[in-house]
């Protein structure tokens, strides 16, 4: 069974490798977070990086180009006041002012087929500075 399908405004579609590493984030919990790109030429949605369980925010946040956009999944861990420990799976669409026009256009027109695609995501950011997303933002998101 394959998920790959396609955006009729982008033309984009989702790899299927990319909605498997995604639902491995949200049953398994094997990464700590995944940070996707538009391959250009594939016409598609894939992979470019993961980052272990053990990995922190800043290793995440680092792994963000700073003049590229990107969609990125962070599985974010936090203990509520009742001190319940809990998660939150974010999707954040990068797109710092610095990146191309033409990358902006691609990734804004093609981000909620993507999106779709991965069923579980709890919150979402946009962001064009990584102070529109930083520990803080989730963290007063999550709740």
């Amino acid at each position: 069974m394959s998920f790959r399908s396609s955006n009729a405004s982008s033309g984009m579609g989702v790899a299927d490798h990319s909605v498997h590493t995604f639902l491995d984030l949200k049953r398994k919990r094997v990464h700590r977070y995944i940070v996707f790109k538009i391959d250009e030429k594939k016409k598609e949605v894939v992979v470019e990086k993961t980052g272990g369980p053990a990995e922190s925010y800043d290793d995440f946040a680092s792994s963000l180009p700073e003049n590229d956009c990107r969609y990125a999944v962070y599985d974010f861990d936090f203990v509520t006041e009742e001190n319940c420990q809990k998660s939150k799976i974010f999707f954040i669409a990068w797109s710092p002012s610095a990146a191309r026009i033409r990358a902006k256009m691609l990734y804004a027109t093609s981000k909620d087929r993507f999106r779709q695609e991965l069923d579980g995501i709890h919150k979402e950011i946009q962001a064009t500075d990584p102070t529109e997303m930083d520990l803080d933002v989730l963290r007063d998101r999550a709740y």
